[in-house]
């Protein structure tokens, strides 16, 4: 008998900043499943900024959503009817598709993960895409060092928070933004950063100087926009900058820095990065994560909304600078 499923489709692309006009529920059944696929039925779906740029029918590292179809997103869910042995009834597993109920897929397009060593919505956050991007970020693009002094713009977002916690866990000095006092309050005696900020009180620029006298060596870029601008006179000689996102410039385009030639004269690195051309790297990301996590040494945060009916809502607020979301947006399905 086929499972019903509610999913979240793509009703019409925005202008400027997106809407709830712009999402619409469906409800459809789901068949069984054939050889060498699986029944799953989601538990937590991840909501991303990145998400934005696939709303635009635009050429970009990833496809756009279609009008009239499913999103898709990160998730996690249990496997309720199975035709692989591999993969039993109970299996809890990582995929793409999220923003709905249930699913059928073939197994090669999903992940399993270990429930006994973190809850399954970690592997959304610290665990999953979210901790990796900023291991990535962090290790492969900007290669930082023990002692340094990096910056990270949007330090209490999902990437964000886990870049503070990864460079301090590896000695370095962390100054970081966020867009509300009650973020940056978590940044100060939560994640311990040396050095927290406001960027909507007073200028970035300033702020580095006060936290970062000396300058930085590292700018792990979420943002792009002012800060990026601020931590390009920041940087010292031969500074990198991984630009992971630009999340002031996703419902409107911003200016680019206006002291870009400081690239030249201190001699820096910018890099951007995919996080998908790096998932090779996900076991000795997931070889550090893990045993971190078990000590409380890395902390999984999360914002938790419940129901499929949330989600375009927490993919708004995602959005919004200031909004009350800190660390990894995760959209709990009802049971």
């Amino acid at each position: 008998m086929p499972t019903v499923s509610r999913e979240v489709r793509l009703a019409s692309r925005p202008q400027g900043e997106p809407s709830l006009s712009n999402f619409s529920f469906a409800t459809v059944e789901v068949r069984e499943p054939h050889a060498g696929e699986v029944l799953v039925r989601n538990e937590f779906l991840s909501v991303d900024p990145y998400m934005r740029g696939r709303m635009n029918d635009a050429k970009s590292y990833v496809p756009p959503f279609q009008v009239g179809q499913p999103l898709e997103g990160g998730a996690v869910g249990r496997v309720i009817a199975s035709q692989d042995e591999g993969f039993p009834v109970g299996t809890y597993v990582q995929s793409i598709y999220g923003w709905r109920e249930a699913f059928v897929a073939p197994v090669e397009r999903l992940q399993i993960i270990d429930t006994s060593v973190a809850p399954a919505s970690a592997y959304l956050g610290i665990l999953g895409v979210t901790g990796l991007t900023a291991w990535v970020g962090l290790n492969r693009i900007a290669n930082l060092k023990t002692g340094e002094a990096i910056f990270v713009s949007g330090g209490a977002g999902g990437v964000g928070n886990a870049a503070c916690q990864l460079a301090k866990m590896h000695g370095c000095k962390v100054i970081a933004s966020a867009g509300s006092e009650e973020k940056v309050r978590f940044l100060r005696e939560v994640l311990k950063v040396d050095y927290a900020f406001n960027y909507r009180d007073g200028s970035p620029v300033e702020h580095l100087r006060k936290g970062a006298p000396d300058g930085i060596d590292v700018y792990f870029d979420n943002t792009g926009g002012p800060q990026l601008e601020a931590a390009l006179s920041a940087l010292r000689n031969n500074g990198r900058i991984a630009m992971c996102g630009g999340i002031a410039g996703y419902n409107t385009p911003v200016p680019g820095p206006r002291n870009l030639i400081l690239v030249v004269a201190k001699r820096l690195r910018i890099e951007g990065f995919i996080v998908s051309d790096y998932f090779k790297d996900a076991p000795a990301f997931l070889a550090e994560a893990i045993p971190a996590l078990k000590s409380g040494k890395l902390i999984n945060r999360e914002t938790v909304v419940v129901g499929l009916d949330a989600a375009p809502a927490a993919f708004l607020d995602l959005l919004r600078s200031g909004a009350g979301n800190i660390g990894k947006m995760i959209v709990k399905l009802a049971d």
